[in-house]
């Protein structure tokens, strides 16, 4: 299964939520890798053509759908006072971000990751070898 990678993409509208202030929309394209199977890149636009890059577990997002998801610099939920919508807040040393999007465009990205890449599958899709190549020329270089 390595050697048949397979990418899934997905834009989103995000609205930032600020206090004192209306939502702000955010362009943000999801993506999913089978090279990496375990992980979910959010990019978010911030303008001036440059993107802020996150990078969570897939299972964190899907979590986050149904229920409290997260303790750390990624917290995903579904929204108390709208359950078609979902919180995603991001916390950083730089800052703190705290976003809802629609819960049926999160979902339906996750479907076509897990047809991609089946839960509890994703450890076939590991290249160790490939990593570790990658770690010890890192380490080589450094």
């Amino acid at each position: 299964m390595r050697d048949q990678s397979k990418t899934i993409r997905s834009t989103a509208t995000f609205e930032l939520i600020a206090p004192d202030a209306a939502p702000v929309p955010v362009k943000v394209e999801l993506s999913y890798s089978s090279r990496d199977p375990y992980a979910v890149q959010a990019s978010f636009r911030t303008g001036h053509d440059s993107t802020v890059d996150w990078v969570f577990a897939r299972d964190l997002l899907a979590d986050g759908l149904v229920d409290s998801a997260g303790t750390g610099d990624v917290k995903v939920q579904p929204m108390p006072s709208d359950p078609t919508r979902v919180e995603l807040e991001l916390t950083s040393p730089s800052g703190h971000a705290l976003f809802t999007t629609s819960t049926q465009s999160l979902s339906d990205f996750l479907d076509r990751t897990y047809e991609a890449v089946p839960p509890t599958s994703e450890y076939s899709w590991l290249d160790f070898d490939a990593a570790l190549s990658d770690l010890l020329d890192t380490t080589a270089r450094d």
